[in-house]
């Protein structure tokens, strides 16, 4: 079994709360409230800039070029790409950038971007990336699985764009090149004794990205 795949099975409890939130089932159903859709967007771009924080220190705990490579494109990737679609989106729900970076970060949103950070800080590059796959892989799995449901992608559905996004062959391909990249770092550098921590990592980073979902869920109820 790959690497990643021993990961999910070793915290499938945590797995499945986070990739089958109910704020996630109520996208698909196009039944989300839109006040709890705007409170997740504005935190969604404030974690994005952390995120790309953690790419860059992902740079510096490279042990290669290639890896250095990889998470400069990584930084890219959310500066110049996601970002940008980010701003669009939120533009769709009467969301400037200047009214979202002024906003304040929810501490569920402090909690997940600082475990990641303190999580490369304190390892190395396999346990950063570790930190970083729940969302990384776990948006393209929900958003596969949000797009197979009925009438998920219709005109009428406002939370479409969003699952289009994610479900979208491109970012299909960004997430598997993660769990790729992730079961080569694997390979080069986990041992037996590791695997533990690595799994404890993995646990935590994925409650934090549930807690994530569980924040906008509340301003739905």
């Amino acid at each position: 079994m790959a690497f990643f795949e021993r990961l999910k099975a070793e915290a499938s409890a945590e797995w499945h709360s986070y990739t089958e939130h109910p704020f996630t089932n109520a996208m698909a159903e196009g039944t989300l409230p839109e006040a709890a859709f705007r409170h997740y967007l504005v935190q969604d771009y404030l974690f994005l800039i952390e995120f790309a924080r953690a790419y860059a220190l992902a740079v510096y705990k490279a042990p290669s070029l290639a890896d250095m490579r990889d998470a400069a494109a990584g930084i890219s990737a959310i500066l110049d790409v996601e970002m940008d679609l980010h701003v669009k989106l939120c533009g769709g729900w009467g969301l400037s950038p200047a009214a979202i970076e002024a906003a304040p970060a929810a501490g569920e949103t402090l909690a997940y971007t600082r475990y990641v950070l303190d999580t490369g800080m304190r390892g190395d590059l396999l346990a950063l990336k570790v930190a970083l796959s729940p969302c990384v892989i776990g948006y393209a799995e929900i958003a596969a699985r949000l797009a197979a449901m009925p009438g998920a992608t219709d005109e009428s559905n406002p939370y479409r764009v969003w699952i289009g996004e994610y479900a979208d062959a491109a970012y299909q391909e960004v997430a598997a090149n993660a769990v790729a990249q992730l079961d080569d770092l694997a390979a080069r550098y986990l041992t037996p004794a590791r695997e533990a921590e690595l799994i404890t990592i993995f646990r935590e980073a994925t409650r934090l990205e549930a807690d994530f979902w569980e924040m906008g869920w509340k301003v739905s109820t």
